[in-house]
């Protein structure tokens, strides 16, 4: 049944829907498992990754759908909430559908964005699990983290204490010479804390640590989680883990984690991480949810471990991808169908008559503020101006060999004619084109969306990379800025272009992916310019090392791996009845 989304919160619809939730023992009947392969975790369950994809090694992999977005305004258009829908429309359909989303932060979730738990009648359940931690990959990757920051500290104090015969005698350990300088990493939180972007530890005496600046990040932004996204088994995660670039010694050489003999230890942290959490939609498709890595710098995409269990255990499996298509799907396309060596069908192309209105020239949309009357009003002009940021990302999917389809997630707020006009310039551009009241409606409002999918995954395609994994690094950049931001070019600062010119001559790094570092609110590198802008130059301003992941992030502009709290947090809504346990306030 559809709940009403208009007049009942999600965590309502959530409360209601838990109510018929399948147990761990049902979940794992319906979906053929071995006892053995789930791991009950209270109302929730972690799948086996190993022991499923062992036993299930042979069999033909499903349907393969990637969801991704146009740029989106400051409130996201609702990727989650078409994933979940899609899952939901295809069941009603009646098809074997299952999926994967990414854990959400709980920094978001206690700020302004809420929860990533989709929304109405397409949401995740159960939604207080899932925005409160759920079974703890994030916690585990937190202390991973922080156990490499604790020994590179650790060891700098020591170094510094101690001559190189008592280092050796004491500790056992040979010097490093770590420069205080060239420390990369900082500590991780998982919270949105402004006031922890610049920080001076080591304060005190000789004996309370090595004094020197530092910093912390989101939690999601850490490389761990970057790994979890991108590694194949557990044997893989130990050596990326080993290989993360933690600081520069004094004559420029990595210091990683496995030379401070801390990689190991890491693992053993995290050696539940690689394991996906079950869980379903309120109509109860199952969803696994697995890894939550930061969009802006990292992949932005669930687990290749998730993706390959669903595809073995689902005929049409559907996947999310972080931000709009320029970000997102250019990701998921070169870098993480590179590593998993798998191919997508399909990709969807999640739209809103609302942040068409914006890059048609519409007012400023803020987090926060209530929209202007614009956006809940019919305005065609503004529609119509805006599809051809829309028709854009049509074109760049396309390029990936991909026919997508184009769905019209429709708010309440929105009319017929709008749809139509947007229906049209989709058309027009060569996409598939369906309208979801999925939010409203849950699966019954997604059926044409199901149907435009299973259609284009009956179709054929030519699947194929943008460039080659042979290609430069500066050529890489300037193909991306070109093809799929719409960039004349790129400008690299002189500290940029030295250290890619390092990097490419160095032959370890040849088949590093290239991870893109710029905003999602634009096609280019700049916020304010909406639509799709003509005649700029992407600017380059460093090149950062993901030793560990196998990363390469060219920057582009400031990208800040802490947020900061807003003025008004979600956190002030948030509360717990005393005599139930029941949580009450989350989006």
């Amino acid at each position: 049944m559809a709940y009403n989304a208009v007049e009942m919160a999600d965590w309502q619809i959530s409360e209601a829907a838990e109510k018929n939730m399948p147990t761990p023992d049902e979940w794992r009947e319906r979906l053929g498992l071995e006892k053995d392969e789930m791991l009950p975790m209270g109302r929730l369950a972690k799948l086996d990754f190993l022991k499923i994809i062992d036993r299930l090694k042979d069999k033909p992999d499903g349907k393969y759908i990637e969801v991704t977005a146009i740029t989106p305004t400051p409130l996201g258009e609702g990727k989650s909430t078409t994933s979940c829908g899609l899952m939901e429309g295809l069941g009603k359909r009646g098809v074997n559908v299952g999926g994967c989303l990414r854990q959400p932060s709980g920094g978001p979730t206690m700020n302004i964005k809420g929860t990533a738990a989709g929304g109405g009648n397409s949401l995740l359940i159960p939604m207080t699990e899932f925005s409160l931690g759920l079974t703890g990959d994030i916690n585990d990757i937190v202390n991973a983290h922080n156990l490499a920051m604790v020994a590179l500290t650790a060891r700098m104090q020591h170094e510094r204490n101690y001559n190189d015969e008592q280092l050796q005698r004491l500790t056992g350990m040979r010097r490093l010479d770590i420069n205080p300088t060239r420390v990369e990493m900082g500590w991780v939180v998982d919270l949105c804390a402004q006031s922890l972007r610049n920080i001076v530890i080591g304060l005190g005496g000789r004996y309370d640590g090595f004094t020197m600046q530092s910093r912390f990040g989101i939690a999601v932004g850490s490389e761990c989680m970057a790994i979890l996204s991108v590694v194949r088994d557990l044997a893989d995660l130990k050596d990326r883990l080993n290989k993360i670039t933690v600081a520069f010694d004094k004559s420029g050489k990595a210091v990683t984690t496995g030379d401070l003999e801390v990689g190991n230890a890491m693992t053993a942290w995290m050696r539940n991480t690689i394991n996906p959490t079950l869980m379903c939609t309120a109509e109860y498709n199952p969803c696994m949810v697995h890894a939550g890595p930061f969009a802006n710098i990292a992949v932005g995409q669930s687990s290749i471990i998730a993706d390959r269990i669903g595809l073995k255990l689902f005929d049409y499996h559907v996947t999310e991808s972080g931000f709009g298509a320029d970000i997102g799907f250019e990701k998921f396309w070169n870098v993480k169908c590179r590593f998993s060596g798998l191919k997508p069908h399909v990709s969807v192309l999640t739209t809103t008559i609302r942040a068409l209105k914006m890059h048609g020239g519409g007012p400023k949309v803020v987090a926060g503020i209530a929209l202007a009357d614009e956006y809940t009003k019919e305005n065609l002009e503004l529609v119509e101006k805006g599809c051809a940021n829309m028709v854009h990302h049509i074109n760049t999917i396309r390029k990936s060999g991909i026919n997508p389809v184009v769905c019209i997630n429709r708010f309440f707020t929105d009319t017929d004619a709008e749809v139509a006009v947007v229906r049209k310039a989709a058309e027009a551009a060569g996409a598939r084109c369906a309208e979801s009241k999925h939010w409203e409606l849950g699966g019954d409002g997604a059926l044409e969306l199901a149907d435009a999918v299973i259609d284009a995954c009956n179709e054929e395609n030519e699947f194929k990379f943008l460039y080659p994994i042979e290609m430069k690094l500066r050529d890489r950049v300037d193909l991306i800025a070109r093809e799929v931001y719409g960039a004349d070019g790129v400008s690299w600062s002189p500290e940029a272009e030295a250290k890619a010119k390092m990097l490419e001559d160095d032959p370890m790094y040849a088949d590093f992916a290239t991870m893109m570092v710029k905003t999602h609110l634009s096609l280019t590198h700049d916020v304010a310019l909406k639509g799709v802008p003509t005649g700029w130059t992407l600017p380059i301003r460093d090149v950062l090392i993901y030793s560990g992941a196998k990363f390469l992030c060219p920057c582009a502009g400031t990208i800040s791996l802490m947020p900061g709290t807003s003025s008004n947090p979600a956190f002030r809504r948030v509360d717990v009845d005393v005599d139930t346990g029941k949580v009450t306030g989350l989006f």
